[in-house]
């Protein structure tokens, strides 16, 4: 046993892969339209057209928190959604990269191999950006290269994703995403308006509609500003504009590929300024809330055991240290496909409370500029809601 392990936290309960997580939208989406081989685990209603809206750092907690600022989604929660939850678990690490891989392939991350916002590539010993800067010697459909559902619609019906220009084809795009049509659209306002133009197919359809700025407000102003309380309201606004745009009848759901926490710049640390934090470690990588620490090869038992001893001594009960094997024994990463486990660090550190942790002999010095966070397992950022309610559709039209 590691040491130090029988006074550690214990970790918390895993993702709900396979039953209440996102890992269950498109593919439930895909059953309530007829398709063939997949489960309804989210008792979506039957329907002929389908919406995802994917609004990027939305967490359960924060919209909560932040009703007053969404009069339309909270008469949505108001009016009930039957048997379908209200809300799921992101992907572990609760990190982009991980979720929407999740998300549009059905599958946790120990399978579709997007472990982290940046891991370890063996093949190459180097860490590689699994998001915005993708290695060039890393073929995403290699990466990942598992059938997405987008895929696998393809042939039966209409599936188009909406969302900003620069991602139509982005290599995150060609990994988690690839498989359907693609209309760019640099506002909300000019996204609603191609999404009210695309779904107008006769027979079954499913739309992905993404939406980015609330999370970028989070991490540049924090979540608890005005800033991002301003991108609620126009996330808000961004719906009540589908509900009448979209095809009456369309089912439409609001959902988030992770919530978010605020980190106030003193607990903003660079655990690389200390040696013993990082004794015998190769590489490091993850999110801030959420690290991998790959150690050396040739670091035996007792290196990574004095490491993990260290990290506990330094921050206590604020943080979970935990091994790959740990990780993997508890279901966090779903069940990890003998490719993966490699990518995942051979030690893990994640945040319990408002502490954000950098290695700054690899990052930018901005990096610590960020306020609001996420990756790690703390409910305020892997729970995610699940909104589900029926477009009314323009005056007039029909379904």
């Amino acid at each position: 046993m590691p040491a130090g392990a029988a006074d550690a936290p214990e970790l918390p309960t895993p993702p709900l892969f396979g039953s209440k997580s996102i890992a269950e939208v498109f593919t439930s989406a895909a059953a309530s339209l007829g398709a063939r081989g997949f489960a309804n685990t989210l008792n979506l209603p039957p329907t002929k057209r389908v919406c995802v809206v994917l609004a990027d750092g939305l967490g359960r907690s924060l919209l909560k928190q932040k009703a007053s600022h969404t009069p339309f989604l909270r008469s949505v929660i108001s009016a009930g959604q039957g048997n379908v939850p209200t809300w799921i678990d992101s992907a572990f690490p609760s990190t982009t990269a991980a979720s929407l891989a999740s998300l549009g392939t059905g599958l946790p991350a120990g399978s579709h191999g997007m472990v982290g916002y940046d891991v370890l590539d063996p093949s190459q010993d180097k860490v590689v950006n699994l998001l915005g800067n993708w290695d060039s010697k890393v073929d995403p459909r290699t990466w990942q290269p598992h059938t997405t559902v987008f895929e696998r619609l393809a042939a039966d019906m209409d599936v188009v994703t909406v969302s900003l220009p620069q991602f139509g084809n982005s290599p995150m795009t060609q990994a988690a995403l690839r498989g359907s049509r693609f209309r760019g659209g640099t506002t909300l306002h000019a996204r609603t308006a191609a999404a009210g133009e695309e779904m107008s197919s006769s027979g079954p359809s499913l739309m992905y509609f993404y939406v980015n700025e609330l999370d970028k407000a989070g991490h540049r102003h924090g979540c608890q500003s005005e800033r991002w309380e301003h991108q609620l309201e126009e996330l808000d606004a961004t719906v009540k504009r589908l509900s009448t745009s979209l095809p009456g009848g369309t089912t439409v759901l609001v959902t988030g590929d992770h919530g978010m926490l605020d980190v106030p710049e003193s607990q903003r640390i660079d655990y690389s300024a200390d040696p013993a934090l990082v004794a015998g470690v190769r590489h490091t990588a993850g999110e801030p809330r959420m690290v991998h620490l790959y150690l050396e090869p040739d670091a035996g038992d007792s290196v990574r055991d004095s490491l993990m001893g260290a990290w506990r001594k330094r921050f206590g009960e604020r943080v979970w240290v935990f091994t790959r094997s740990q990780a993997m024994e508890a279901g966090l990463f779903g069940e990890v496909k003998d490719n993966v486990a490699p990518r995942i660090g051979d030690v893990m550190i994640a945040a319990r409370d408002t502490l954000a942790l950098y290695d700054t002999r690899r990052v930018r010095p901005t990096a610590l500029e960020v306020v609001g966070q996420h990756g790690s397992l703390t409910k305020a950022e892997r729970e995610v809601p699940l909104l589900c309610f029926s477009a009314g559709g323009k005056k007039g039209a029909r379904g």
